[in-house]
């Protein structure tokens, strides 16, 4: 790595110590972007990446709420304002435990370049919280959203910034902060991506990540002519990416035997069918309840608990072609991503935002697989997002085939800038440098035409 590159992770040490993540995904995007820095010390000397790793703004708050039974409750809201070079912040907001601001910070990030592959206008920002929506009501949910969005209101709206669902935030968690900020700011506007049809949603919005990431998995096999029919598929997690990752998946031929959750998951030699996808809607969106519960029906199958203190997780050491990492970030490491090779994988397309660490990234690339990385590959969901923001500003509402086929299109896109901008600096069938590459040109460049702001 060059001394720059040193000295720019040096500095996130420095200043950011304990945000893992954030410091994984810079080291990630600067081992692609040496190569451009190279060419363009112009980069360098305006220092863009400096003024791009660290956020426009940061906005921490107090969130209030009493639960059912009267007691006050206290949680920490974030908003990460990252990059507006493109358009207004645009990333969702996510409500888990696990949430802290390195966390918030590498998926802001991401976001950026993400939004930047998409041809939108569209910056990069993401938030959330470290409230854990699962086991509460409805009324302790909806207390919780409209105290965080008394805080974020004033921060947001469709010109400067526009938050997103993510994980632990559905359509339930938006229309509670959609009513919330319209009863505050007394106006009906595109301010959240991701509500319901009737009140200015978009058709194909809960699909658009899943279904958006076999599209560009699609693309990838093209270039080996071929397709996914008859092909068996290993897939995480069993949110909406999952759910409708299987979903497109079945539509194109192949077979996904696996699906989980925090608790373990599901293997299903048989495969996943219209049927049993059914049945894994049920169980996540409307019991809410654990993937085991997939054997009530469907007794054929195995589940297997998850330790996730393990050094490997075992759905990976199954024989399939293609994986589908669609639950969280760093669910694949070394161990599982030589599993996943060994067992006959060679296409691996990421639905969840940065799932593999750097070492099985490394591992993908050394092999020569088809390896598609997030910012490139689970860039449907906001590209639908961009498209939800089109229709309210227009006051419309598109037919689902309109809008499959422009996420269709904005996949192929993004297959395309990464394919040429990867063969463009000597390494071709590499995604990783392609979308990091082509997402930073067009960032850098328009940070430069703006001035040192």
């Amino acid at each position: 790595m060059s001394d720059y590159a040193s000295q720019l992770l040096a500095s996130v040490d420095a200043k950011d110590p304990g945000e893992t993540e954030f410091r994984q995904a810079v080291e990630e995007t600067l081992e692609s972007l040496e190569l451009v820095l190279d060419r363009h010390p112009e980069f360098v000397n305006e220092k863009i990446l400096d003024r791009m790793i660290e956020p426009e703004r940061i906005i921490t708050f107090r969130v209030v709420w009493t639960d059912d039974s009267g007691e006050v409750q206290v949680n920490r809201g974030y908003r990460v304002e990252m990059n507006s070079a493109l358009g207004p912040y645009k990333g969702g907001l996510r409500f888990h435990p696990s949430v802290n601001l390195g966390v918030l910070k590498f998926l802001a990030f991401e976001q950026v370049l993400k939004n930047s592959l998409t041809s939108l206008a569209l910056g990069g920002g993401k938030g959330g919280s470290d409230f854990d929506p699962k086991g509460k009501s409805d009324g302790e949910v909806m207390r919780f959203c409209q105290s965080f969005m008394s805080e974020l209101a004033r921060h947001i709206g469709p010109n400067t910034d526009v938050p997103a669902g993510d994980i632990g935030v559905g359509a339930r968690e938006i229309g509670y902060l959609f009513g919330q900020y319209k009863r505050l700011r007394n106006e009906f506007t595109g301010v959240l991506t991701g509500k319901g049809l009737d009140w200015g949603g978009s058709l194909i919005r809960p699909e658009a990540t899943g279904y958006g990431c076999v599209y560009f998995a699609e693309e990838m096999l093209q270039t080996r002519k071929e397709r996914f029919d008859d092909k068996v598929a290993l897939v995480s997690g069993s949110g909406n990416v999952a759910q409708f990752t299987i979903e497109k998946l079945i539509d194109l031929g192949a077979t996904a035997v696996s699906v989980s959750d925090s608790s373990g998951y599901i293997y299903d030699e048989a495969g996943i069918d219209r049927e049993k996808l059914a049945w894994v809607k049920e169980i996540k969106n409307q019991r809410r309840g654990r993937i085991s519960e997939y054997l009530d029906k469907f007794p054929d199958a195995v589940f297997t608990p998850v330790d996730a203190d393990a050094d490997h997780n075992p759905l990976w050491d199954h024989q399939a072609d293609c994986a589908f990492p669609s639950a969280t970030q760093n669910e694949i490491n070394g161990a599982d991503a030589r599993n996943l090779i060994g067992n006959g994988v060679y296409l691996v397309a990421e639905g969840a935002n940065m799932p593999s660490t750097l070492e099985a990234a490394h591992v993908f690339l050394d092999e020569g697989i088809l390896y598609g990385p997030a910012k490139a590959s689970n860039a449907g969901g906001v590209a639908v997002s961009g498209l939800e923001m089109a229709q309210n500003s227009a006051r419309l509402s598109w037919t689902s085939g309109d809008v499959d086929s422009r996420l269709r299109s904005i996949m192929a896109t993004i297959h395309h800038r990464c394919q040429a901008a990867a063969e463009d600096f000597g390494t071709p069938g590499n995604y990783v440098n392609g979308a990091n590459i082509a997402g930073f040109y067009k960032v850098a460049n328009a940070m430069r035409a703006q001035g040192v702001v």
